[in-house]
């Protein structure tokens, strides 16, 4: 992989730095925002490691520029000592796909790199799914409800068409987890929050509701009304 390492502990951003080489990564590393925003837009990389709190440009203000302003889709893993899950859910709203606290191992951040790097691989089916006025297209990874294209980052993307592929059965947190994130498994608020975005992008908007929690077991996409099975 090309990675990008966006951290101003130079501590951190040397092993960091290290790990990915030693493991045959091409790595390059800013210690600001505004050089990691510059080197994310100009150059075309594999996954970026993205620290909030940096100089210049904090990592929420960066994520939403390379995303909103420069059009550029490369994986994000946001990295931070804020652990909140309004932080997390801050981060994903801003365009990052996955999110992990400090401190981090350095297994973990490579093996959540190339988990994003992969994104769509094994979900990946020939037909177009549709549950109500909700649509995705897996060949072209888009999504729309009511002719409405709605943005999904690749995890939250993933969840959705796992759950269409499955509507209306009930699918566990833990194969959502293992489809999503494999042997990579993330901390407890990691699903809360990305099922948070998707309700937020897929459902907010419109009237009708289609993602449900099915408490102590994992979610569902349905019709209201539609019997389970």
């Amino acid at each position: 992989m090309h990675v990008l390492i966006i951290e101003d502990n130079r501590d951190l951003a040397s092993n960091m730095f290290d790990f990915m080489e030693a493991k045959g990564h091409v790595v390059d590393a800013a210690g600001d925002g505004i050089t990691g925003l510059h080197l994310a837009v100009v150059n075309d990389y594999d996954a970026i490691v993205l620290d909030l709190m940096l100089p210049g440009m904090d990592g929420i203000t960066l994520c939403r520029k390379l995303r909103a302003d420069a059009g550029k889709h490369t994986p994000v893993l946001m990295i931070t000592a804020r652990d909140e899950l309004e932080d997390k859910i801050e981060g994903l709203e801003a365009g990052a796909d996955d999110y992990l606290v400090k401190p981090a191992e350095l297994r973990e951040v490579e093996l959540r790199l190339r988990v994003l790097q992969r994104r769509g691989g094994s979900l990946t089916q020939k037909r177009d799914m549709t549950v109500a006025d909700l649509c995705l297209d897996p060949s072209t990874f888009t999504v729309k409800r009511g002719g409405t294209p709605i943005q999904l980052p690749p995890i939250p993307y993933k969840i959705l068409e796992l759950l269409m592929a499955r509507s209306p059965q009930v699918v566990l947190r833990d194969d959502i987890e293992r489809t999503v994130w494999g042997e990579a498994r993330p901390d407890s608020d990691s699903l809360r929050a990305h099922w948070y975005l998707l309700r937020e992008l897929v459902d907010k908007p419109f009237q009708q509701k289609l993602l449900h929690t099915v408490r102590g077991f994992g979610y569902q996409l349905k019709i209201e009304d539609e019997p389970q099975t």
